[in-house]
């Protein structure tokens, strides 16, 4: 009886240490990444809120404002732009730069031939959207691989989108121009 119990116990500890070491290394890959990406993106992360959804035939993602801001929205604009140009030519280097070589989906979609992805650009009223449509299953599987690696390494500045209504979603807290 004894003996089940220090197991128990020592099962526990274990678990929680792991537990903790988990949540510890997810923090850290999160200031990590945060620190990176204030070298790539031209916007306050505390200001804004990046938005990913995922769809049956790729994603959605989006970055708005948190509070009405015209200079973020502007800056939010010009580099969701320039990234969906990028990512249309299969340039991914700004998210390879912030979130690692490794990161979940890159490669595949790194990989995809001229016409398999469609990635278009649109103004939102507080920030910009990316589209990602594809008719190839292992893009789909990559783009939604990509979002969750995305949503684990932005925390808290980013969250998973719910549906198509999230296509003219405004952050919380604030109303469309």
């Amino acid at each position: 009886m004894a003996r089940t119990a220090s197991l128990l116990v020592a099962t526990s500890l274990a678990a929680g240490f792991l537990v903790s070491s988990a949540a510890a290394d997810t923090a850290a890959r999160q200031k990590t990444v945060a620190q990176r990406g204030a070298d790539v993106m031209p916007f306050s992360l505390a200001a804004t809120i990046h938005i990913f959804t995922k769809t049956a035939d790729g994603g959605i993602q989006q970055v708005v404002t948190k509070q009405d801001d015209p200079q973020q929205t502007g800056l939010i604009r010009q580099h969701l732009a320039m990234l969906a140009r990028q990512f249309a030519a299969g340039d991914f280097a700004g998210p390879e730069q912030i979130h690692g070589k490794a990161m979940p989906g890159l490669e595949v979609l790194r990989a995809a031939k001229p016409g398999e992805l469609a990635i278009t650009y649109r103004d939102l009223p507080n920030g910009g959207e990316i589209a990602y449509r594809t008719d190839h299953p292992r893009l789909v599987t990559a783009l939604h691989q990509w979002f969750s690696a995305q949503l684990s390494d932005h925390g808290h500045d980013a969250m998973a989108g719910n549906g198509a209504d999230t296509r003219s979603h405004h952050a919380p807290g604030t109303t469309p121009e």
